[in-house]
């Protein structure tokens, strides 16, 4: 089968040849319709994700849209090495398939995978959103920020504010779910600036992927009891924090990574979100690349794409 091969931890993967896939007990064939492309899949085949180097050869890809021998479209986000979603044919538990809706492409439903999963259950599962809170997106123009933004209205949010630097995307935020929008510009007392954005409303939870000074700011504008979300470090890795911010305001400092959400919760929040896709709610700009341009879609993923690459075999 044709499959992205990596054949050097640290180098990019090339389009050709690799075997395909044998399933054991409790395992199935998936045949690949639409791959994700994600910051992840680089970082695991440079060898810098804390699991360590992939083992060689592999193939890259973490999750993807495919279909079962039996018909059935599914996604996945757990291939068994060294078989990986960038290819014809992937191999997978059985435990470890996730349904999708119908009437949503396959492109989009691979693209509402490991991003619009993390949206999704940050917000519903361990932010626990309740209808009428505020919730406030950093880096909302980003690839889990766009869905979480749509994820906090159709959650139920009251009001949802959009925080990032570009305003010419926040103008798609607008348009999409954001009742109001705060550049992160440097030099702006974001403190403030989030606060008049709340207005009555307060900020009951923030959805961090930036940490850094953003998150810092949105600390101190929070309303009591509200839950802070972190769930990467885009724009700093540390940040100094005063005791004084979290005892203030009651605020609960929450961290969260998509695969400890447990499997049902992670298989409804597929669902809900495919069904939502499918009925319009919820957007996802694609950039759709043939698997044979591999080497095109790794650059312009590494650059930062501005839109969410799928690959299709």
């Amino acid at each position: 089968m044709k499959a992205a091969v990596l054949d050097h931890v640290g180098v990019p993967p090339h389009f050709g040849d690799f075997a395909e896939p044998e399933p054991g007990e409790g395992q199935v064939v998936v045949n690949v319709a639409a791959a994700g492309v994600n910051h992840l899949d680089l970082a695991k085949a440079s060898g810098s994700f804390y699991t360590g180097p992939p083992p060689i050869p592999s193939v890259v890809g973490s999750d993807g849209v495919g279909r079962t021998a039996h018909g059935r479209r599914v996604y996945f986000d757990a291939p068994v090495a060294p078989y990986g979603s960038w290819a014809q044919q992937t191999l997978v538990s059985d435990t470890d398939l996730l349904d999708v809706a119908a009437g949503v492409d396959d492109a989009t439903a691979a693209a509402l995978g490991n991003t619009g999963l993390t949206a999704w259950l940050a917000l519903s599962w361990r932010a626990r959103l309740q209808p009428g809170e505020s919730v406030l997106v950093l880096g909302a123009t980003g690839a889990v920020g766009s869905v979480a933004v749509q994820a906090a209205k159709s959650l139920g949010a009251a009001h949802v504010i959009a925080a990032a630097r570009n305003p010419d995307r926040l103008r798609w935020a607008r348009q999409h779910g954001a009742d109001a929008t705060v550049v992160l510009s440097p030099g702006t007392d974001l403190p403030s600036a989030f606060r008049q954005a709340a207005g009555d409303h307060g900020i009951d939870v923030i959805i961090d992927p930036l940490w850094g000074e953003p998150a810092l700011a949105a600390m101190q504008a929070v309303a009591p009891g509200a839950r802070h979300i972190q769930i990467g470090a885009s724009s700093a890795p540390t940040i100094d924090l005063p005791a004084a911010v979290i005892r203030a305001a009651d605020l609960e400092i929450l961290s969260f990574v998509v695969f400890r959400a447990p499997l049902q919760e992670r298989r409804d929040a597929y669902r809900n979100l495919t069904e939502r896709a499918a009925l319009g709610e919820i957007a996802v700009d694609v950039i759709r690349l043939p698997l044979a341009e591999v080497a095109s879609a790794w650059e312009q993923e590494r650059r930062g794409a501005h839109a969410r690459l799928i690959l299709t075999p």
